[in-house]
């Protein structure tokens, strides 16, 4: 064959065309026939400027050439990997493969991955790019020419001179060297492919300006672009983006845009549920080119944890923490899907704050190698996953290996639950992980009881041993379930169950889906008609009846929540919201109730399990199951079902009776806790307390938005407001505490106006959500607290006395006779609603109260009436005998309410405490008012053992600890001795309240590094067992004891402790610096002189638990508090020699301080309820502020009480 002549190089045309992605039509196809057609094709898709000659006296100079800083990709921002470094570049002359004379100048990059070449230096995508991993030999071809041979392509290249030709040569066969070296310890393989990572999405896309479709891979942080997947399989692509500099947004109902600060790729896919998986490709992209390494390449530093503990693919990025195992990111997809409890998958190069150094070291201890020694110690080759395994067969493996441990190796102690535990106890203090790791996966209870109450859980063994890897990986697995191979029980899987005979089918509107919350209106155009089947356990839409391919569906197994709005929320008037697993939102729609109606029921039906289905004998808002908490069984989340109906939550859970509905509206607390990423909804009601898991953002959001919605006032009338335990309005409570609190003695209450502005404003707030309002003072006159509140029962629809009775009311002050009137009164009262009958109880109770202050306010019971009977009978004042009832009902208010003396008697000591609190804030100048509401957790502080709780004047510690553990459904048992601690974290001591003691005065003295705790008292019986056997009341003898030297001044030496002899009698605490002799008939040591120091007994606060900093000679050390009469605080610290030498001291304290009376006789097996708004439950000051606002009031209970109510 005659070799061509080439020109030379100064005379070689350029080509003269509009820049492309696409390289020019010789490298479009080897088929020279279709060199142009193909080249035409992709023509005119702009590449950050215009190339031409011919355009450029037509076209601005800016056009033309526009100011791109040089190599634009080798300068963005870094991703998980740093851009790969360029080994080498510059100008080249390319020949297209037809061997056609005509060369172009290109500018080509080589990196350790790519040789690419573009148009430009300036240009940000290539037109063409070659895997080094494909490319097999590079050979010179003549004068400065040299080819680049891949399996079934020649790329042809020309440099200016033949020293820039040798040094391009041996940069490229330099990189295929060092690639090949690294594939040979990659495992990993794709389709031939040697080297490639594993795309996280791949197939056909259309680009907006391109004839045919483009063949598009989503691999780590980047989308490549090829011509089709031939080339795909080849390893030879058009141009790959960046996802760090990448943003995609929806455009309509198939279509999306990449968009870069280059170009705006916009792509349609073939379906609707098509887009959905490439946005949602793409995005998870975006995230790991935004992603850090540094983890990674740690954790990869050990060898086993370079590939996948599942499949063996290379780098994997992902990891489940409490199995402690590295996975890949197609792996870490079947993790998530078995749940938390299962695995809790973490991504090593995203979750930056999960990954603390402990952890770290955790996987490098641990890892896939001693994981799979465990987990997969008999995986049969068939059963094996490999890196292109499909989803389907992860699935399957993972279950068997993780749900079921079908591969693990057995404990020899599997089976005998008593000896997994024991052994775990004595694993976790010592450093063999792996022997923690068999023990729990074979079904050690990481919370079993040890036997050490001072360490208690494997947990509190650890952390006594040092051992701080154990104590991670032990609270990694505090939740996490045990392989079981029953896993088809109904209330384990009760989830996946689905009712295969449910069937319906017909035309529903539907919209694109959406990944949030939809927050505003969805418009008629906006709804695409959908023929929809439901069959089998799968929601199919289609573009009409006669289609056979479904656009998208929806699995019924996938299924979390059905909602339905309330009509003409959107452009439709009936629709119906369907959330599933994969965080998205479905929204249908329908003209007709009836059918709308339909569709709801046989699509709860179709996900609902039997388990629930009593869920759907209701219409409901919202339908669904939540991961929750609830009782004493707070360690691991479990997963129930719910059903919001109005303003009821109903429950029902896997295990357990059928719970009954939360009333929302009755609510003592409803909260959000946890952060934005681990969100927990807290449900306080009398008696329970229930915890609702974020695990999933999106239908959590609905769930969150629809209980808020649903707790709130939903109208004006009386039964439609937030009521508490006794059916009173919170609205009209936080008015009466506010003002009984504040306005008791304000001169004119309730005659005097407020401001119309802030009363409106106050008012409004109320109504929108009473239960979160906090009224202070300083912040709300009491004025405009009584004006929002007179208001609010003048404005009432039916009235407080309802319009039916109102004038049987009238009728009744008209009656002469005084007994015969009261008796009609308690009649027409027994008749009002019960809401009614308790808000008049309690308005009436307050205006009683606010009587007796009438020297002071100048509102006796006539003015009051005056006041009060045109707003509450709604007369504006045309009949005087609306003023009659209410004074009758205030000077009748013990007899018509048929208040006892109990009730009487708890009001006035409650009022006594506020009007002493009053006058000792006035005096030092702090006052301040709201709910006294305090958290009281059970057992340890943690948040899912929190409990608020208002705390009354009166209650005892007995009380209080009866609440909560009524709360929590805490049964007692014999022996059981249950007791309130006051715990000071910085002092590291704490205190059992004695039973009688008033929880409110200690409340007011807690710091912020102090608490209280409801938990058993351990000692108590060994205490009661000394004191039944003790003679007298007194106990002496030595103790190491150690004085605070900045408080008390004693002269002893510093810096330790030291034995001094002690004698405690029922009057006061002796220290004695030494003993002289022993008294022979008493067996009394005969002390050396007076007392060196004598405390009154009763003056003393007994702590248990000494600070390690002051390195105390033994660990049962106790800490003695002593305040002055001049409120000054005195503190020593006593160690004893051994534990049952202090319970001997602690009991002899408590009972010459409490009279010999340590433990009640006969204590109450019932809880105190304590009601919501009478007087005998006026809340005092919120502790949820800061240091000093909680310790404003303290003097208030040190003042003598007031005299004013002592004869009410």
């Amino acid at each position: 064959m005659t070799k061509k002549e080439e020109p030379p190089v100064s005379r070689v045309p350029r080509a003269v065309r509009v820049a492309s992605l696409l390289s020019e039509g010789e490298e479009l196809s080897d088929d020279q026939g279709d060199e142009e057609e193909d080249d035409q094709a992709y023509e005119g898709i702009p590449n950050g400027g215009w190339h031409t000659s011919h355009l450029s006296s037509s076209l601005p100079s800016s056009l033309l050439s526009p100011q791109l800083p040089p190599h634009p990709m080798d300068q963005l921002p870094g991703g998980p990997t740093p851009i790969a470094q360029v080994i080498k570049s510059g100008w080249l002359d390319k020949n297209p493969p037809q061997g056609s004379y005509i060369y172009q100048k290109r500018w080509v990059r080589l990196d350790v991955d790519y040789l690419r070449y573009f148009d430009s230096n300036k240009d940000a995508y290539s037109k063409r790019f070659i895997s080094v991993a494909c490319i097999s030999r590079v050979a010179a071809i003549g004068d400065q020419k040299f080819e680049v041979i891949t399996n079934n392509r020649t790329f042809a290249f020309r440099a200016e001179s033949d020293a820039e030709r040798k040094e391009w040569m041996q940069a490229l066969q330099q990189a295929v060297a060092e690639q090949r070296a690294r594939a040979r310890l990659s495992s990993a393989s794709l389709l031939g492919v040697q080297g490639s990572e594993l795309p996280d999405r791949a197939g056909s896309l259309e680009l907006r300006g391109i004839k045919n479709k483009l063949y598009v891979a989503v691999v780590g942080d980047k989308v490549q672009l090829y011509k089709n997947l031939e080339e795909y399989h080849l390893g030879i692509g058009i141009t790959f983006i960046d996802m760090s500099v990448g943003n995609v947004k929806e455009v309509d109902r198939r279509s999306f845009d990449l968009t870069t600060p280059y170009r705006i790729f916009s792509f349609s896919a073939e379906t609707e549920l098509e887009k959905e998986q490439w946005l949602e490709a793409m995005q998870g992209a975006i995230a790991e080119a935004l992603s850090t390494s540094e983890v990674a390449e740690r954790i990869w530093a050990v060898a086993p944890n370079r590939f996948c503990a599942d499949c063996g693919a290379a780098q994997p990025d992902w990891a489940s923490i409490n199995l402690c195992v590295v996975i890949c990111k197609r792996c870490a997809g079947e993790h998530r899907g078995m749940g938390a409890g299962v695995s809790k998958v973490r991504s090593l190069k995203m979750d930056r704050k999960v990954w603390t150094e402990t952890l770290i070291e955790l996987f490098l201890q641990l890892g896939n190698g001693a994981g799979n020694c465990f987990w997969a110690a008999s995986v049969p080759p068939s059963e094996a996953l490999q890196p292109h395994s499909s989803s389907s067969a992860r699935r399957r493996h993972l279950e068997a290996k993780y749900l079921e441990g079908k591969y693990r190796r057995y404990h020899p102690l599997f089976g005998n639950q008593e000896e997994l535990d024991k052994a775990l106890c004595a694993a976790v203090t010592t450093t063999d992980l792996a022997e923690t790791q068999a023990l729990l996966g074979c079904g050690a209870g990481v919370n079993c009881f040890s036997g050490d109450p001072e360490a208690p859980t494997p947990l509190a063994l650890a952390e006594q041993a040092g051992q701080t890897l154990q104590m991670e990986f032990l609270r990694n697995n505090r939740t996490t379930e045990v392989p079981r191979l029953d896993l088809m029980k109904p209330l384990e899987k009760h989830y996946s169950v689905v009712l295969p005979t449910v069937s319906h089918s017909g035309f529903l509107y539907k919209t694109a889906s959406a990944a949030k919350l939809l927050q505003d209106r969805r418009a008629r155009e906006e709804f695409s008609r959908r023929w929809c089947v439901l069959s089998d356990g799968v929601l199919s839409y289609y573009e009409n009846e006669r289609a056979v391919t479904p656009n998208g569906e929806i699995r019924a197994s996938e299924i979390v929540c059905l909602a339905v709005p309330p009509p003409d929320t959107h452009g439709f008037e009936h629709t119906f919201e369907v959330y599933t697993e994969g965080e998205r939102l479905y929204l249908f729609g329908l003209e007709s109730a009836d059918l709308a109606r339909e569709w709801v029921k046989c699509i709860a039906k179709a996900f609902v399990p039997p388990l629930a289905e009593d869920l759907l004998a209701r219409d409901f808002e919202r339908l669904g199951r939540l991961p929750y908490k609830a009782g004493l069984s707070l360690q691991r989340a479990q997963e129930g079902w719910f059903s919001l109906t109005g303003s009821e939550l109903h429950a029902i859970f896997p295990e357990g009776p059928c719970e009954e509905p939360l009333q929302l509206r009755k609510l003592q607390e409803l909260s959000v806790q946890g952060d934005s990423e681990n969100q927990v909804l807290v449900l306080v009601e009398r008696r329970r307390t229930l915890y609702i898991q974020g695990e999933r953002r999106l239908d959590f959001a609905g769930w969150l938005g629809s209980i808020q919605k649903a707790a709130a006032s939903s109208g004006d009338t009386l039964s439609e407001q937030q009521l508490g335990d006794s059916d009173i309005p919170v609205i009209v409570y936080r008015c009466v505490d506010y003002i009984t609190q504040c306005g008791l003695t304000s001169e004119g209450i309730y005659r005097k106006s407020g401001q119309t502005s802030k009363t409106q404003q106050l008012l409004e707030s109320l109504r929108q959500d009473a239960r979160s309002v906090r009224l202070k003072e300083g912040e709300q006159h009491v004025d405009n607290v009584s004006s929002a509140l007179k208001r609010f029962l003048r404005d009432l629809p039916d009235g407080l006395f309802t319009r039916a009775q109102r004038l049987f009311w009238l009728e009744a002050s008209e009656i002469e006779d005084e007994k015969e009137k009261i008796s009609r009164y308690r009649g027409l009262l027994a008749r009002l609603p019960p809401v009614n009958r308790a808000t008049v109880k309690a308005l009436i109770s307050h205006l009683y109260c606010v009587q007796c202050f009438s020297d002071t306010n100048q509102m006796n019971t006539h003015n009051l009436a005056i006041v009060f009977g045109p707003t509450l009978f709604q007369t504006d004042g045309q009949d005087y005998k609306a003023g009659h009832v209410v004074e009758d009902l205030i000077n009748h208010y013990v007899v018509v309410f048929s208040v006892d003396e109990e009730e009487l008697r708890k009001q006035r000591e409650e009022i006594t405490a506020i009007v002493k609190m009053r006058v000792a804030g006035t005096a030092s100048g702090t006052q301040h008012a709201g709910d006294f509401i305090c958290t009281v957790y059970l057992e340890e502080k943690k948040a899912e053992a929190e409990q608020h709780i208002k705390i009354p004047a009166s209650m005892t510690a007995e009380e209080l600890t009866l609440e909560i553990l009524d709360r929590r459904s805490v049964s007692i048992r014999e022996k059981d001795y249950w007791t309130c601690f006051e715990v000071n974290e910085r002092e590291e001591t704490e205190r059992p309240l004695h039973f009688s003691e008033k929880v409110l005065p200690i409340l007011h003295g807690l710091g912020i590094d102090s608490y209280l705790v409801v938990k058993k008292y351990q000692s108590m019986e060994a205490m009661l067992l000394y004191l039944s056997s003790h003679v007298g009341d007194t106990k002496h003898g030595m103790m190491k004891f150690r004085e605070d030297r900045s408080l008390l001044g004693l002269g002893l030496p510093s810096g330790g402790f030291h034995d001094r002899y002690f004698i405690l009698n029922s009057s006061c605490l002796r220290l004695y610096k030494e003993i002289r002799s022993q008294r022979p008939w008493s067996g009394v040591p005969e002390t050396s002189h007076r007392p060196e120091k004598e405390w009154p007994v009763k003056s003393l606060r007994v702590y248990l638990g000494v600070k390690k900093k002051l390195r105390p000679p033994t660990c049962w050390g106790f800490t003695v508090v002593h305040e002055t009469e001049k409120h000054e605080k005195q503190q020593w610290y006593l160690c004893c020699e051994t534990q049952m030498e202090l319970r001997e001291w602690f009991a002899t304290f408590l009972f010459v301080q409490h009279d010999g009376l340590v433990w009640p006789s006969e204590p109450s097996r019932v809880s105190r309820v304590v009601p919501e708004v009478r007087m005998g439950s006026v809340s005092l000051i919120p502790l949820r502020g800061s240091e000093n606002e909680m310790r404003r009031s303290v003097a208030a209970f040190a003042a003598d009480p007031l005299s004013l109510l002592r004869n009410m």
